[in-house]
C-alpha cells in the first residue's frame, strides 16, 4: 500500500489493482470448496425411509445445514484476523475522525464485526479447528488482495486527525472491505455450514453496502 499523503484522492488505478488482485483469496476458496467432507457432518440426518425425490432432496439439506467442510473453516480462520484489524482501525475513529458519517461507519463496524467474531470462533471450537492456521494463511499478506493493512499503514492512520483521518480511514476501508466481500462470496460458493454461508452473505450485502458509503464521502471530502 502506497504512502499517503495529506490529500488523499481516490485513485482508480490502485482500486483497479485491488480488484485483481482479491482473486487470490477467491482462488484459495474455490479450492477448499472441492473437498468431499461427506464424513464430517455433524448431528443425525432426516430418518425417513421414503424413497421420494422430495424427501431425498430435504434430506440433503438437513445434512448441509449441520456438517461442514475445509472451505468453512477457512473462511472462518481467514474473516476472524480480518474482522480484527477492522475494529482497530474503527476504533482509532474516536477522538480522530471529524466527519460524522466518518464516525457512524466505525460505530456500526464494531457493533457488527465483533459479535462476528465471535460466532466464528465459537464454530471453529465446535470443529475441533484452531482459531487461526498454523503457519502463514494464503491470501492474508497485506498486498495479495485481502485487503489488509500493513503495520506502517495501521501507524500511519493512527498519527492521523481531522479530515486527513478522514480520508485515509474511508480509503483504507474500502479496500478492507472489498478484500472482506471477496472471501464471503468465496464462502457463499463453496461452503457448506449454513451459519457461515448465512454471515456470509450479510458480509456481502453489508459492507458492499458501507463501500458505496465510503466512497461517497471521499467524494465530497
Amino acid at each position: 500500500m502506497t504512502a499517503f499523503t495529506h490529500a488523499l484522492p481516490r485513485k482508480p488505478v490502485r482500486r483497479a489493482a485491488a480488484v485483481g488482485l482479491v482473486a487470490a483469496g477467491a482462488l484459495f476458496l474455490s479450492a477448499c470448496g472441492g473437498d468431499d467432507m461427506s464424513g464430517m457432518e455433524h448431528g443425525s440426518g432426516n430418518s425417513s425411509a421414503s424413497a421420494s425425490a422430495s424427501t431425498s432432496a430435504s434430506a440433503t439439506a438437513e445434512a448441509g445445514s449441520t456438517g461442514f467442510n475445509d472451505a468453512d473453516v477457512a473462511f472462518a480462520q481467514m474473516m476472524i484476523p480480518h474482522h480484527q484489524q477492522a475494529l482497530a482501525m474503527a476504533r482509532l475513529a474516536d477522538g480522530r475522525a471529524s466527519d460524522a458519517e466518518v464516525k457512524e461507519i466505525a460505530v456500526k463496524i464494531e457493533k457488527a464485526q465483533d459479535p462476528e467474531i465471535r460466532t466464528m470462533q465459537g464454530w471453529l471450537k465446535s470443529w475441533n479447528r484452531p482459531t487461526a492456521a498454523a503457519g502463514s494463511m494464503p491470501g492474508m499478506d497485506h498486498g495479495s488482495g485481502d485487503g489488509m493493512m500493513s503495520d506502517g499503514d495501521m501507524e500511519h492512520l493512527k498519527g492521523m486527525k481531522g479530515a486527513e483521518f478522514d480520508k485515509m480511514f474511508a480509503d483504507m476501508m474500502i479496500e478492507h472491505h472489498e478484500g472482506a466481500i471477496t472471501m464471503a462470496e468465496g464462502e457463499r460458493k463453496n461452503g457448506e455450514y449454513a451459519g457461515a454461508v448465512k454471515m456470509a452473505g450479510a458480509i456481502v450485502e453489508g459492507q458492499s453496502a458501507e463501500v458505496k458509503q465510503l466512497q461517497s464521502i471521499l467524494d465530497r471530502l
